[in-house]
């Protein structure tokens, strides 16, 4: 199976930024289940509401460990701050998504 796009643009702004093997393994799965949880919509038609759904499912349905739950919102955060898809600069600021075009 090919790697989208999304996900190989993921992955060249991880190497690009020197983090480890394992962060980049860990933070790309956590991108494919977020992008599962939420039938495959592509994250730029996502925002705050949809992270927040996907987080607190982790909590309440899967019961994830509170360093589970933080390994996942960083992947998320991550995709986000640095989302080389669009045009745009997305911000992460308590809870919120703030998109500056």
């Amino acid at each position: 199976m090919a790697a989208s796009k999304l996900l190989t643009q993921v992955r060249r702004e991880i190497r690009r930024r020197n983090y480890s093997y394992k962060t980049e393994q860990a933070y790309i799965g956590w991108i494919k289940r977020y992008i599962y949880f939420h039938n495959t919509t592509h994250p730029i038609e996502m925002g705050a509401s949809e992270v927040e759904k996907y987080l607190n499912y982790l909590v309440n349905e899967v019961n994830v460990a509170a360093s589970t739950q933080n390994q996942a919102l960083s992947a998320l955060v991550f995709l986000y701050k640095h989302d080389r898809w669009t045009e745009r600069t997305t911000y992460l600021v308590g809870s919120s998504f703030f998109t500056y075009s």
